[in-house]
């Protein structure tokens, strides 16, 4: 597994934005995301997940999370923000889910 922090230092109103239209085009599934938390920051936004790999991480963010950046960005350059942290993942446990790791 495959864990990643992203500070972002946006208005957390892109987080919100950008939340509302990827679930628009990925719906409740998204191929081997595990578990997302975003949040606010003092100076911006922070994201953290969990994929089943770094290959998963990479695809969605190339085919998915890129493309809505950059229509939100209307013109403008899209952020494009590294991951903070990133490490890989010793345990994860989501009772409702029914996934201990």
């Amino acid at each position: 597994m495959y864990g990643v922090v992203t500070e972002v230092p946006a208005p957390v109103e892109l987080y919100d934005a950008a939340h509302a239209a990827v679930g628009q085009r990925s719906g409740a599934k998204i191929d081997g995301l595990l578990v997302h938390i975003g949040r606010p920051t003092s100076s911006g936004f922070q994201v953290i997940e969990v994929w089943e790999s770094r290959e998963h991480f990479d695809r969605y963010n190339r085919e998915v999370v890129g493309p809505v950046m950059a229509d939100l960005a209307q013109g403008q350059p899209a952020p494009v923000v590294p991951p903070s942290v990133e490490f890989d993942v010793r345990g994860l446990v989501i009772p409702a889910a029914n996934l201990y790791h």
